[in-house]
């Protein structure tokens, strides 16, 4: 990690258990992401030095914050860190310029007040400098609590579930404010969030955690379509999750069996031919075949079933398609609600699918498949 990134090394056993490995580029969004109690805001706090029982290394713009070989543990106001959390914690007796004000304790007094207002104006809440949280809306004190964390001048910005608080409307407006103001920030951002569209929105990678692990870092796209594994795949929603056996090795593509059933797939010399695999495709991977005409693509790995699931959600249909010719497997697709009513789409009927090959990921099988919680 070059000048200004924050890296994270760190292991625990309680009270969290924690295995976690990941670092974050200065000017860059990480998401840490993953269920609930898989260790996300722990490791915020073992970065800000409020959890003390972590073990390994945590070094931010080439400061060491934590090396526990060396005997190293840089206490919670030695960290230049600005962290907000879920609920903001604002003082409910100060005022907005109050609460900035309170984190500015190592500037001359006579500066605080400005210094206070320019925070503020920064993330649009000039004008509301004298109203105290209760007066404030729940954005309006998400703005309050990052201008505060701003105060201190951090080398590393920490944001524990930030928009979990407001509505939809305001939720979307913050996501826009905290994109035009990380353009401002040379620092490295780290994002705590359990929802996956909003990792995807505002961060450059994501990095998922299951009971404390480290599982996989990677842009976004990669992720969620290209999972190193069923737990991850499983973690960030992909329901077509399958095992296979790799058939044959062909110009440009591979061939798997998927239960008796033979699919072609991107080429994947890796995985020798007779290798136990499994795969996933997402939802958009899967092309519903029309009745009315015939449509490109029916011919790549076409299947057929009997619709088991039809559930619809506004402008989409989720399908469940019953193959029986791979062992009644349960293959999941999503179409705009329209298609699904043109093609007569409900429970009972025949419907036919093809799955692109380019969407078809392959991945390691793991020799003991997790169960998650």
């Amino acid at each position: 990690m070059g000048d200004g990134g924050l890296t994270v090394r760190v292991t625990q056993t309680n009270p969290i258990p924690l295995d976690a490995t990941f670092d974050c580029a200065a000017g860059e969004v990480l998401a840490l992401t993953g269920p609930s109690g898989s260790g996300k805001s722990t490791l915020l706090r073992c970065i800000a030095g409020l959890e003390r029982n972590a073990t390994g290394s945590i070094a931010c713009s080439g400061r060491v914050w934590l090396d526990t070989a060396r005997g190293a543990n840089a206490r919670p106001q030695a960290r230049s860190v600005g962290l907000v959390f879920q609920h903001y914690a604002l003082f409910p007796h100060l005022t907005a310029l109050g609460n900035v004000v309170a984190a500015l304790g190592s500037r001359p007094r006579h500066t605080r007040a400005d210094r206070a207002r320019e925070l503020l104006a920064k993330v649009h809440l000039a004008g509301l400098e004298t109203r105290r949280p209760a007066q404030l809306s729940g954005g309006q004190q998400q703005r309050v609590a990052m201008a505060r964390a701003l105060a201190r001048d951090p080398q590393a910005l920490l944001l524990d579930e930030p928009f979990a608080a407001v509505d939809r409307v305001t939720r979307h407006k913050l996501y826009r404010e905290l994109a035009e103001l990380r353009r401002t920030l040379a620092m490295p951002i780290v994002l705590v969030t359990h929802d996956l569209d909003e990792a995807a929105m505002l961060a450059d990678r994501m990095c998922i955690l299951h009971r404390g692990r480290t599982l996989q870092i990677g842009t976004p796209y990669d992720v969620m379509t290209r999972p190193v594994d069923a737990t991850v795949a499983r973690l960030v929603d992909l329901r077509n999750v399958f095992d296979a056996t790799i058939r044959a090795h062909g110009p440009g593509r591979t061939v798997i069996d998927w239960r008796g059933v033979p699919l072609e797939v991107a080429a994947a010399p890796a995985f020798a031919v007779g290798t136990c695999v499994d795969w996933t495709i997402p939802a958009s991977g899967i092309v519903l075949h029309r009745r009315d005409r015939p449509s490109r693509g029916e011919h790549e790995n076409p299947v057929s079933g009997i619709v088991a699931e039809c559930v619809t959600l506004g402008d989409d249909t989720t399908i469940g398609l019953r193959v029986a010719s791979a062992a009644n497997a349960l293959l999941a697709l999503r179409v705009p609600t329209h298609v699904a009513r043109r093609n007569g789409i409900e429970v009972g009927v025949p419907a036919g699918a093809s799955l692109l090959a380019d969407a078809i990921h392959l991945m390691r099988r793991a020799a003991t498949p997790e169960v998650l919680d």
